[in-house]
């Protein structure tokens, strides 16, 4: 298999994804109580505050951070060393669309007063306890071991910002995913990537959201999707790169936005 950076992803996914969901996650396991999400806007639809926000610290951004017990059915860790990605690790051919270059691999933009990482993996569908291996037939065997691999890893960051720059962040890597709908290429350290297409997707949260399936060229002619959501709250700006190993190991599927954890993540901001 070609190393590409979106496989280099999923192979990284798929190392979180065995590694949380066969180990404890970092972290509390209580789930921390938060304020009950009021909706928010669709499809980005919010308006700016007319009040400018105060910047969340490291501190207030972990605990607003999703903690394992936050999300039914996923598991939840901290980010480490590995998982970060610098700013001049990632560059593109189309300056207009480095804001999305940024948001998919969790960079900040310029203004970011703190940032907190997350990384959630949905666990896999459990076969039917009653049937043995032998008992499956061929298709169902399939069927089984394409549940199995029907796991999506969501890497989360939330960066604040003081200002309007919050809202200012947002609108620009709207009008980039705008501006970048027919594809742009991005080289993560040293690495390229073609990206063939953005089309937009529902999503709903904070005081505006956004969100994208981010198409990129894989093996030969394949084309691998990945979800792109984007939030804010306030000054606060959380990005969500979502990934499911079933559609990066090759299969022909569909996987939709990760909207619980979107959800949960809102809630969590207030």
């Amino acid at each position: 298999m070609r190393a590409t950076a979106v496989r280099r992803t999923a192979l990284a996914a798929c190392a979180v994804s065995l590694t949380l969901l066969v180990t404890a996650c970092g972290g509390s396991s209580d789930a921390e109580d938060g304020k009950n999400d009021k909706g928010g806007a669709a499809n980005g639809a919010g308006s700016a505050p007319k009040t400018s926000a105060k910047a969340l610290s490291a501190a207030e951004l972990e605990t607003a951070s999703l903690k394992q017990g936050d999300v039914e059915g996923h598991k939840i860790a901290k980010t480490g060393p590995d998982d970060e990605m610098p700013e001049g690790g990632v560059t593109v051919d189309k300056e207009a669309c480095l804001p999305v270059a940024h948001a998919m691999y969790g960079v900040a933009q310029k203004g970011s007063a703190a940032t907190a990482k997350r990384k959630v993996v949905s666990e896999p569908k459990k076969a039917d306890a009653k049937k043995s291996v032998e008992d499956l037939t061929d298709g169902a065997a399939e069927d089984v071991l394409k549940a199995a691999f029907d796991v999506t890893s969501t890497f989360i960051a939330l960066h604040s910002y003081e200002g309007t720059a919050g809202p200012d962040t947002f609108a620009a890597l709207k009008k980039a995913a705008g501006e970048c709908a027919g594809g742009f290429t991005a080289t993560i350290a040293g690495e390229p990537q073609k990206v063939v297409s953005l089309t937009e997707e529902k999503v709903t949260g904070g005081d505006e959201s956004a969100a994208w399936t981010v198409t990129a060229m894989g093996d030969g002619d394949d084309r691998v999707p990945t979800k792109l959501v984007a939030l804010r709250k306030e000054g606060t700006v959380a990005t969500f790169y979502s990934v499911n190993l079933a559609a990066m190991a090759g299969e022909s599927m569909k996987f939709p936005v990760p909207a619980e954890v979107v959800a949960a993540q809102a809630k969590k901001l207030g």
